[in-house]
Protein backbone atom coordinates (compact mmCIF):
# COMPACT_ATOMS: atom_id res chain seq x y z
CA UNK A 1 0.00 0.00 0.00
CA UNK A 2 2.82 2.12 0.78
CA UNK A 3 4.70 1.40 -2.12
CA UNK A 4 1.05 2.25 -4.30
CA UNK A 5 0.83 5.97 -3.21
CA UNK A 6 4.51 6.70 -3.49
CA UNK A 7 3.92 6.49 -7.32
CA UNK A 8 2.40 9.35 -9.05
CA UNK A 9 -0.45 7.02 -10.52
CA UNK A 10 -0.99 6.11 -6.46
CA UNK A 11 -1.17 10.31 -5.80
CA UNK A 12 -3.30 10.72 -8.39
CA UNK A 13 -5.82 7.93 -7.27
CA UNK A 14 -5.39 9.20 -4.00
CA UNK A 15 -6.12 12.93 -4.85
CA UNK A 16 -9.12 11.76 -6.42
CA UNK A 17 -10.09 10.10 -3.61
CA UNK A 18 -10.23 13.15 -1.82
CA UNK A 19 -12.07 15.01 -4.30
CA UNK A 20 -14.70 12.64 -4.34
CA UNK A 21 -15.26 12.60 -0.39
CA UNK A 22 -15.52 16.50 -0.79
CA UNK A 23 -17.73 16.41 -3.23
CA UNK A 24 -20.22 13.71 -1.38
CA UNK A 25 -19.73 15.92 1.53
CA UNK A 26 -20.58 19.06 0.34
CA UNK A 27 -23.01 17.20 -1.89
CA UNK A 28 -25.21 16.58 1.08
CA UNK A 29 -24.33 13.23 1.18
CA UNK A 30 -24.98 13.54 5.20
CA UNK A 31 -28.22 15.31 5.02
CA UNK A 32 -31.43 14.77 6.58
CA UNK A 33 -34.87 14.68 5.12
CA UNK A 34 -35.74 17.98 5.37
CA UNK A 35 -32.01 19.34 4.50
CA UNK A 36 -31.79 17.24 0.97
CA UNK A 37 -35.05 18.78 0.22
CA UNK A 38 -34.62 22.39 0.54
CA UNK A 39 -31.29 22.38 -1.40
CA UNK A 40 -33.19 22.43 -4.81
CA UNK A 41 -37.27 23.02 -3.50
CA UNK A 42 -38.59 26.28 -1.49
CA UNK A 43 -41.12 24.26 0.65
CA UNK A 44 -40.68 21.30 2.68
CA UNK A 45 -43.99 19.80 4.22
CA UNK A 46 -44.36 16.41 6.27
CA UNK A 47 -46.51 13.93 4.50
CA UNK A 48 -48.87 13.63 7.14
CA UNK A 49 -49.48 17.38 6.50
CA UNK A 50 -51.32 16.45 3.08
CA UNK A 51 -50.14 19.66 1.38
CA UNK A 52 -49.88 20.44 -2.28
CA UNK A 53 -46.18 21.18 -2.38
CA UNK A 54 -45.90 22.03 -6.17
CA UNK A 55 -48.52 24.55 -5.07
CA UNK A 56 -46.88 25.90 -2.42
CA UNK A 57 -43.49 26.05 -4.48
CA UNK A 58 -45.96 28.30 -6.82
CA UNK A 59 -47.00 30.45 -4.17
CA UNK A 60 -43.26 31.10 -3.57
CA UNK A 61 -41.92 31.44 -6.59
CA UNK A 62 -38.22 32.07 -7.02
CA UNK A 63 -37.78 34.03 -3.96
CA UNK A 64 -34.47 34.06 -1.63
CA UNK A 65 -37.57 32.15 0.84
CA UNK A 66 -37.81 28.62 2.34
CA UNK A 67 -40.69 27.25 4.22
CA UNK A 68 -40.55 24.52 5.96
CA UNK A 69 -44.07 22.93 7.50
CA UNK A 70 -43.44 19.78 10.07
CA UNK A 71 -45.89 18.12 11.98
CA UNK A 72 -47.19 19.39 15.27
CA UNK A 73 -44.79 19.39 18.19
CA UNK A 74 -41.72 18.78 15.55
CA UNK A 75 -38.39 20.45 17.28
CA UNK A 76 -37.99 23.50 14.89
CA UNK A 77 -34.88 25.01 16.36
CA UNK A 78 -33.64 21.05 15.61
CA UNK A 79 -34.50 21.27 12.51
CA UNK A 80 -33.15 24.57 11.66
CA UNK A 81 -30.00 23.37 12.85
CA UNK A 82 -30.42 20.49 10.37
CA UNK A 83 -30.91 22.88 7.31
CA UNK A 84 -27.71 24.80 8.19
CA UNK A 85 -25.25 25.07 5.10
CA UNK A 86 -28.53 23.48 2.76
CA UNK A 87 -29.68 26.94 1.78
CA UNK A 88 -27.59 29.80 2.36
CA UNK A 89 -28.16 33.00 1.74
CA UNK A 90 -31.93 32.39 2.32
CA UNK A 91 -34.84 33.82 4.16
CA UNK A 92 -35.81 29.95 6.22
CA UNK A 93 -39.33 30.12 7.75
CA UNK A 94 -40.31 27.07 10.18
CA UNK A 95 -43.69 26.18 10.81
CA UNK A 96 -46.31 23.79 12.51
CA UNK A 97 -49.64 23.61 14.00
CA UNK A 98 -49.66 24.25 17.87
CA UNK A 99 -53.29 24.12 18.85
CA UNK A 100 -55.40 27.36 16.63
CA UNK A 101 -52.01 28.99 16.19
CA UNK A 102 -48.89 28.09 14.18
CA UNK A 103 -45.58 27.33 16.69
CA UNK A 104 -43.25 29.45 14.00
CA UNK A 105 -39.31 30.01 13.87
CA UNK A 106 -36.96 32.10 11.84
CA UNK A 107 -33.91 30.60 10.56
CA UNK A 108 -32.32 33.28 7.94
CA UNK A 109 -29.15 32.30 6.69
CA UNK A 110 -27.79 35.88 5.40
CA UNK A 111 -24.34 35.97 4.46
CA UNK A 112 -22.19 36.08 7.27
CA UNK A 113 -23.31 35.76 11.30
CA UNK A 114 -21.32 38.20 12.97
CA UNK A 115 -21.98 41.16 10.00
CA UNK A 116 -25.87 40.43 9.28
CA UNK A 117 -26.91 39.59 12.55
CA UNK A 118 -29.42 42.67 12.49
CA UNK A 119 -31.24 41.74 9.20
CA UNK A 120 -31.36 37.97 10.61
CA UNK A 121 -33.25 39.00 13.57
CA UNK A 122 -35.35 41.44 11.44
CA UNK A 123 -36.33 39.51 8.91
CA UNK A 124 -36.96 36.48 11.37
CA UNK A 125 -39.30 38.43 13.13
CA UNK A 126 -41.22 40.23 10.43
CA UNK A 127 -41.24 37.11 8.02
CA UNK A 128 -44.07 34.91 9.95
CA UNK A 129 -46.56 37.71 10.71
CA UNK A 130 -49.97 37.43 10.00
CA UNK A 131 -49.78 33.22 9.46
CA UNK A 132 -51.61 32.64 12.30
CA UNK A 133 -55.05 34.04 10.94
CA UNK A 134 -54.55 31.01 8.41
CA UNK A 135 -54.28 27.95 10.36
CA UNK A 136 -56.77 25.85 8.49
CA UNK A 137 -55.33 27.19 5.03
CA UNK A 138 -51.39 26.42 5.11
CA UNK A 139 -50.91 28.01 1.12
CA UNK A 140 -52.82 31.48 2.16
CA UNK A 141 -50.21 31.27 5.06
CA UNK A 142 -47.53 30.99 2.15
CA UNK A 143 -49.35 34.06 0.32
CA UNK A 144 -48.82 35.90 3.55
CA UNK A 145 -45.63 34.99 4.22
CA UNK A 146 -44.54 35.91 0.28
CA UNK A 147 -45.99 39.15 1.02
CA UNK A 148 -43.72 39.58 4.42
CA UNK A 149 -40.62 38.27 2.14
CA UNK A 150 -41.80 41.06 -0.68
CA UNK A 151 -41.64 43.77 1.86
CA UNK A 152 -38.74 42.91 4.01
CA UNK A 153 -36.75 43.49 0.30
CA UNK A 154 -38.29 46.76 -0.53
CA UNK A 155 -36.88 47.73 3.05
CA UNK A 156 -33.45 46.39 2.31
CA UNK A 157 -33.24 43.83 4.70
CA UNK A 158 -33.03 41.39 2.33
CA UNK A 159 -30.72 41.02 -0.44
CA UNK A 160 -33.25 41.83 -3.73
CA UNK A 161 -33.24 38.95 -7.06
CA UNK A 162 -33.94 35.61 -7.57
CA UNK A 163 -33.22 32.11 -5.61
CA UNK A 164 -30.29 30.41 -7.29
CA UNK A 165 -30.08 26.97 -6.21
CA UNK A 166 -26.82 25.16 -6.19
CA UNK A 167 -27.89 21.24 -6.45
CA UNK A 168 -25.44 18.48 -5.47
CA UNK A 169 -25.46 17.27 -9.10
CA UNK A 170 -22.21 19.90 -9.86
CA UNK A 171 -20.21 18.56 -6.92
CA UNK A 172 -20.73 15.07 -8.05
CA UNK A 173 -19.52 15.72 -11.43
CA UNK A 174 -16.56 17.82 -10.44
CA UNK A 175 -15.15 14.24 -8.77
CA UNK A 176 -16.31 12.59 -11.80
CA UNK A 177 -14.35 14.85 -13.98
CA UNK A 178 -11.16 14.51 -11.36
CA UNK A 179 -11.61 10.26 -11.36
CA UNK A 180 -11.76 10.41 -15.89
CA UNK A 181 -8.15 11.15 -15.51
CA UNK A 182 -8.16 7.76 -14.58
CA UNK A 183 -11.45 6.54 -14.94
CA UNK A 184 -12.50 6.58 -18.22
CA UNK A 185 -16.36 5.51 -17.27
CA UNK A 186 -16.65 8.80 -15.31
CA UNK A 187 -17.20 10.62 -18.28
CA UNK A 188 -20.08 8.81 -19.27
CA UNK A 189 -21.59 9.16 -15.81
CA UNK A 190 -20.59 12.64 -16.34
CA UNK A 191 -22.87 12.79 -19.78
CA UNK A 192 -25.24 10.88 -18.72
CA UNK A 193 -26.38 13.14 -15.92
CA UNK A 194 -26.50 15.79 -17.89
CA UNK A 195 -28.76 14.44 -19.78
CA UNK A 196 -30.79 13.02 -17.17
CA UNK A 197 -30.68 16.54 -15.94
CA UNK A 198 -31.65 18.05 -19.12
CA UNK A 199 -34.46 15.88 -19.53
CA UNK A 200 -35.94 16.73 -16.28
CA UNK A 201 -35.90 19.99 -16.67
CA UNK A 202 -37.70 19.75 -20.14
CA UNK A 203 -40.10 17.69 -18.37
CA UNK A 204 -41.12 19.95 -15.58
CA UNK A 205 -41.10 22.88 -18.37
CA UNK A 206 -43.76 20.95 -20.08
CA UNK A 207 -46.17 20.21 -17.19
CA UNK A 208 -46.09 23.58 -16.18
CA UNK A 209 -47.13 24.73 -19.87
CA UNK A 210 -49.67 22.45 -19.84
CA UNK A 211 -50.98 23.50 -16.58
CA UNK A 212 -50.91 27.28 -17.66
CA UNK A 213 -52.70 25.98 -21.07
CA UNK A 214 -55.41 24.17 -18.94
CA UNK A 215 -56.07 27.22 -16.87
CA UNK A 216 -56.46 29.08 -19.96
CA UNK A 217 -58.50 26.45 -21.59
CA UNK A 218 -61.01 26.34 -18.13
CA UNK A 219 -61.47 30.37 -17.96
CA UNK A 220 -62.36 30.38 -21.91
CA UNK A 221 -65.03 27.49 -21.16
CA UNK A 222 -66.84 28.86 -18.08
CA UNK A 223 -66.79 32.67 -20.62
CA UNK A 224 -68.19 30.08 -23.38
CA UNK A 225 -70.83 28.81 -20.83
CA UNK A 226 -71.99 32.53 -20.04
CA UNK A 227 -72.21 32.42 -23.80
CA UNK A 228 -74.49 29.59 -24.48
CA UNK A 229 -76.77 30.93 -21.23
CA UNK A 230 -76.92 33.93 -22.92
CA UNK A 231 -78.47 32.64 -25.71
CA UNK A 232 -80.86 29.67 -24.17
CA UNK A 233 -82.73 32.97 -22.61
CA UNK A 234 -83.28 34.77 -25.46
CA UNK A 235 -84.24 31.48 -28.10
CA UNK A 236 -85.98 29.54 -24.69
CA UNK A 237 -89.69 28.53 -26.14
CA UNK A 238 -89.31 29.85 -29.40
CA UNK A 239 -90.03 28.37 -32.87
CA UNK A 240 -87.40 27.01 -34.81
CA UNK A 241 -86.39 29.58 -37.19
CA UNK A 242 -82.80 29.88 -38.85
CA UNK A 243 -81.90 31.59 -35.51
CA UNK A 244 -83.47 29.20 -33.46
CA UNK A 245 -81.64 26.50 -35.33
CA UNK A 246 -78.44 28.33 -35.38
CA UNK A 247 -78.31 28.47 -31.93
CA UNK A 248 -79.44 24.77 -31.33
CA UNK A 249 -76.50 23.96 -33.34
CA UNK A 250 -73.76 25.91 -31.26
CA UNK A 251 -75.49 24.08 -28.04
CA UNK A 252 -74.81 20.88 -29.45
CA UNK A 253 -71.61 21.82 -30.44
CA UNK A 254 -71.04 22.62 -26.91
CA UNK A 255 -71.68 19.95 -25.39
CA UNK A 256 -69.87 17.77 -27.52
CA UNK A 257 -66.75 20.01 -26.59
CA UNK A 258 -67.73 19.72 -22.70
CA UNK A 259 -67.08 16.25 -23.20
CA UNK A 260 -63.82 16.29 -25.14
CA UNK A 261 -62.33 18.72 -22.19
CA UNK A 262 -63.67 16.21 -19.81
CA UNK A 263 -61.91 13.28 -21.67
CA UNK A 264 -58.43 15.46 -21.96
CA UNK A 265 -58.80 16.13 -18.32
CA UNK A 266 -59.02 12.65 -17.19
CA UNK A 267 -56.01 11.35 -19.07
CA UNK A 268 -53.94 14.33 -18.26
CA UNK A 269 -53.28 15.79 -21.79
CA UNK A 270 -53.46 19.03 -23.43
CA UNK A 271 -54.73 19.77 -26.82
CA UNK A 272 -54.62 22.79 -28.74
CA UNK A 273 -57.30 21.98 -30.93
CA UNK A 274 -60.01 22.47 -27.80
CA UNK A 275 -58.64 25.85 -27.28
CA UNK A 276 -59.22 26.47 -31.03
CA UNK A 277 -62.92 25.24 -30.73
CA UNK A 278 -63.49 27.39 -27.59
CA UNK A 279 -62.62 30.50 -29.28
CA UNK A 280 -64.31 29.71 -32.72
CA UNK A 281 -67.79 28.56 -30.81
CA UNK A 282 -67.20 31.86 -28.82
CA UNK A 283 -67.30 34.32 -31.38
CA UNK A 284 -70.25 32.46 -33.40
CA UNK A 285 -72.47 32.94 -30.30
CA UNK A 286 -71.40 36.59 -30.14
CA UNK A 287 -72.12 37.07 -33.51
CA UNK A 288 -75.18 35.39 -33.13
CA UNK A 289 -76.30 37.44 -30.23
CA UNK A 290 -75.20 40.84 -31.82
CA UNK A 291 -77.14 40.05 -34.80
CA UNK A 292 -80.11 39.08 -32.76
CA UNK A 293 -79.89 42.20 -30.59
CA UNK A 294 -79.73 44.40 -34.29
CA UNK A 295 -83.24 42.90 -35.20
CA UNK A 296 -84.49 43.49 -32.03
CA UNK A 297 -83.48 47.28 -32.51
CA UNK A 298 -84.51 47.31 -36.02
CA UNK A 299 -87.96 46.11 -35.14
CA UNK A 300 -88.48 48.54 -31.84
CA UNK A 301 -87.23 51.36 -34.40
CA UNK A 302 -90.24 50.20 -36.97
CA UNK A 303 -93.01 49.93 -33.88
CA UNK A 304 -91.47 53.63 -32.47
CA UNK A 305 -91.94 54.85 -36.54
CA UNK A 306 -95.25 53.52 -36.80
CA UNK A 307 -96.27 54.62 -33.22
Amino acid sequence: MKGLFGTAYGLSVLGCLVLAGWALFTGGILDGEVAREVRTTSVYAAEELGIDERAAERIIGNRRLVVILQEPGADLRETCDDVQGAADDNVILLLSHDGDEYDTYGCAQLGDEDENLGDRVVADTVISNGVDSFVDDPLSALKVVAVNYDLLVRAGIVPDGARTISPSLPRYLIAGTAVAAVLVAASVAYLGARRAGRSAAERRERRDSAEDERTALSARSAVLAQEIIALDRRFHGRNAGKAERRYRSLAAEYADLVGDIADADEHDQVDSGLALRVESLIISCRELSDAQERKRKKRKRQRAKRG
